[in-house]
């Protein structure tokens, strides 16, 4: 299956066209320039290297979050226009599932986090089932002591592996000195996950876990700036 995988969730975006598992073409956000502008020619020249045209795209892996509320937008968006209009199947992937699909350590439990800046992180723990991942309760945004703290809980008290895209924050927080002794890591993922998002897409696709495009919605985590902002002056009248 030839699967266009689409992730915007950051500044640190991508987009691939992969099949069977092998990467056709990529492309990745590493300017200031907007995904308004950035991402229909950043496709385009992906379709290009891999010499199809969009109607040639079997399935769409879209990363729905969590991250920033206009890049996810951005994202959802565009795809969802495309497969309204060529009726192919699309997947929407969390962001954070791609990150603990990248590490290759064998524990049951694999806790992913991303830098969510103002001080936290987007963080979730899955739970390795059948060749799988499962979430175990639900993806938040949590200061990093406190997410460290909290995974431990989640996993049963039993070793966990770590994987992330801003290992660093982990690494500085004084809980993490208590995961280390138990003989944890973090694994530093890649900040490119697009091949991540469509591999975990077209696995999707093929068990039929797909949704369609008025369906396609974004799981933003942490509510926007708009919306903190408008409740806060309500509370204050």
């Amino acid at each position: 299956m030839i699967v266009l995988a689409i992730d915007t969730c950051d500044s640190r975006g991508s987009v691939a066209i992969l099949k069977s598992d092998a990467i056709l073409a990529l492309r990745v956000h590493e300017t200031a320039e907007d995904y308004s502008s950035w991402l229909i020619p950043a496709v385009e020249a992906c379709l290009g290297d891999a010499g199809l045209k969009v109607n040639g795209v079997e399935g769409f892996a879209a990363a729905a979050g969590p991250g920033s509320f206009t890049g996810v937008r951005i994202g959802l968006t565009t795809v969802k226009a495309w497969v309204e209009v060529l009726g192919k199947p699309v997947a929407a992937v969390s962001r954070l599932e791609a990150i603990a699909a990248e590490s290759r350590a064998t524990q049951e439990f694999v806790a992913s986090s991303a830098d969510a800046r103002r001080g936290q992180l987007f963080g979730a723990v899955y739970k390795r089932e059948r060749g799988q991942l499962r979430l175990v309760g639900e993806e938040m945004v949590i200061a990093p002591g406190e997410f460290v703290r909290s995974v431990g809980a989640a996993a049963g008290g039993k070793r966990v592996a770590w994987a992330s895209t801003d290992k660093e924050i982990i690494a500085a927080q004084t809980e993490w000195g208590e995961r280390e002794a138990l003989g944890e890591s973090i694994v530093a993922v890649s900040e490119v996950l697009a091949p991540a998002i469509g591999r975990i897409g077209a696995r999707k696709i093929a068990a039929c876990e797909t949704t369609d495009a008025l369906s396609l919605d974004a799981n933003y985590v942490r509510r926007s700036d708009a919306e903190i902002f408008w409740k806060g002056a309500t509370h204050g009248r």
